[in-house]
């Protein structure tokens, strides 16, 4: 999913046009307050943004989701009429991952955006150590650790389980989308097989069990351990 930022209806829709024509989903926001409301709700795997936007401008986005734990690594590309070189560095400086300035090639674009989606990927594979309180998970290992005490008897499922929770963490996840990510079958009223997991998985957890939060109504996610 590549969120797009941008107040221009017409560039709006011509890139969201394009970036769908090409296979990718992609969603489109004209205000910042709307932008955020998703990211509480779901991340993208990039983001285009504009710099001159209402409410508050690009730089200050990118500066807060490059301050925040759970967008810091998100790929951005800086999508905005202000080309000179000072605003390039300023951009890049706050942590824009790639910048072009328009008018721009939807050519151009696409190539810059499939080549950070492949950078990221790989990072992404390199990046499999999560630590969160008194949580350790190595992926590659799948080694788990919790206040340095080696976890042994997780199932496949509840270490697959985990690992979604952990990759995402903060991110809500309704039962529907656990069932669809760890079981690979749509929702059919069968919610009680991810309550069983998640229980017996705090339970193994012991002292990090609580790290994984039960969201009324909803679902679960994995929170921090200063929250607890």
């Amino acid at each position: 999913m590549i969120y797009l930022l941008e107040d221009d209806t017409s560039i709006q829709n011509f890139v969201l046009y394009t970036l769908k024509n090409t296979g990718f989903e992609a969603e489109g926001f004209e205000r910042p307050s709307d932008f955020w409301k998703q990211m509480d709700k779901n991340l993208p795997d990039l983001l285009l943004l504009d710099i001159m936007l209402p409410e508050e401008d690009g730089i200050e986005v990118l500066k807060k989701l490059r301050s925040n734990m759970r967008t810091r690594k998100l790929p951005i590309i800086m999508l905005t009429a202000k080309g000179t070189e000072y605003d390039k560095v300023l951009g890049l400086d706050s942590g824009a991952d790639d910048y072009v300035a328009k008018p721009f090639s939807m050519m151009e674009l696409m190539s810059r955006i499939k080549a950070l989606l492949r950078r990221s990927e790989t990072e992404a594979e390199k990046a499999d150590i999560y630590q969160v309180g008194p949580l350790y998970v190595n992926s590659s290992k799948h080694m788990i650790k919790v206040n340095d005490k080696e976890v042994t008897n997780l199932t496949y499922k509840e270490f697959e389980l985990l690992s979604l929770l952990l990759k995402n963490q903060g991110t809500v996840f309704s039962r529907d989308r656990i069932l669809q990510s760890v079981w690979g079958y749509d929702f059919d009223g069968e919610s009680r097989t991810v309550d069983v997991h998640i229980r017996t998985l705090r339970q193994k957890l012991k002292e990090a069990g609580g790290l994984i939060e039960t969201v009324r109504g909803f679902g679960y996610k994995l929170g921090k351990p200063e929250e607890k």
